[in-house]
């Protein structure tokens, strides 16, 4: 892995000063390669599997819920996860979900558990493909209650919000992907080109998902659309979403911050106090003073 990491260095220092569109591209097509797919992980019994197609690729996922004989409409809760994740990361929320008396809609993005590859090709996807994942489970099953989105998931479902047909009355981000510029910023000191390749780079990237560098922040796309009730949450230690990141995110939305500690990116998603914050948040529930959550160190309403 070092070998290849110093070979690629001495490649795109030299294609920085002979061929920068070129080794643009190249540098595009690595940031878009999907990791390894994660491997499945333990869902509760009784979902259904579904599919649906998004730019005429198939997406899988799983939907639970009680048959209560009601004629009113279900309530939805969409299930949204981030880069190298899946569904099945949201496992721990499925029945506290379906117990509060929401269908609880799981997915998997393109390139991604078990969905197969977006019109970009095997092994390579992006945030737009997610969105556009997600707004066709959506037409398929209908209004939602609420979206959980998790790390990439946060934007891609802002730009559902944006540029699909999807609706939410509540929104859930938790460990969110706030911006991609400082992601770039280390990707390309990473790489080691230069500004000639960095601008082919920018360029590159628009012409595939249509999205200017620069937009490509939570913040900025969720002042395209109208504001819903929100719940952040993040862990302090978090090394793939910056603390103080997600912190202006849920200052700029005026969103309430809930904070953990010793959780990290991923944990967060299974564990018994937060997935207990999730629900009440969407059903409405306001948690007595005096409840336990003894890894929550932080539930304070952020003011713009």
């Amino acid at each position: 892995m070092r070998f290849r990491n110093v070979g690629l260095r001495m490649l795109f220092r030299n294609a920085d000063l002979l061929a920068p569109r070129l080794a643009g591209r190249i540098a595009r097509d690595l940031w878009f390669t999907a990791p390894p797919r994660m491997a499945d992980l333990a869902v509760p019994p009784g979902g259904a599997s579904f599919e649906v197609h998004a730019q005429g690729h198939a997406v899988r996922g799983r939907v639970w819920e009680e048959q209560s004989g009601s004629s009113e409409p279900p309530r939805s809760v969409y299930l949204m996860h981030g880069w190298g994740g899946r569904g099945s990361q949201f496992g721990a929320m499925v029945e506290p979900l379906v117990q509060s008396g929401y269908r609880v809609v799981m997915l998997d993005a393109p390139a991604h558990g078990d969905s197969d590859p977006g019109p970009v090709g095997p092994r390579r996807t992006n945030g737009v493909e997610f969105a556009k994942a997600l707004d066709a489970v959506y037409c398929r099953f209908g209004p939602a209650e609420a979206v959980v989105a998790h790390s990439l998931g946060t934007i891609a479902t802002y730009l559902a919000m944006r540029f699909g047909w999807l609706g939410t009355k509540r929104l859930v981000l938790i460990a969110p992907m706030v911006q991609s510029q400082s992601l770039f910023d280390q990707f390309q000191a990473a790489l080691g080109f230069g500004k000639r390749t960095r601008r082919a780079f920018d360029r590159s990237l628009y012409d595939w998902v249509g999205i200017p560098v620069a937009e490509f922040d939570a913040r900025f796309q969720a002042a395209q659309v109208d504001p819903v009730p929100t719940l952040v949450l993040t862990d302090r230690g978090d090394r793939q979403t910056p603390h103080a990141d997600v912190v202006d995110l849920a200052t700029s939305i005026g969103a309430p911050l809930v904070t953990t500690e010793g959780l990290g990116h991923r944990k967060i998603l299974r564990d018994p106090d937060v997935v207990a914050r999730v629900v009440d948040f969407i059903a409405g529930r306001r948690r007595g003073r005096r409840a336990p959550f003894d890894r929550v160190s932080e539930w304070r309403r952020l003011t713009p």
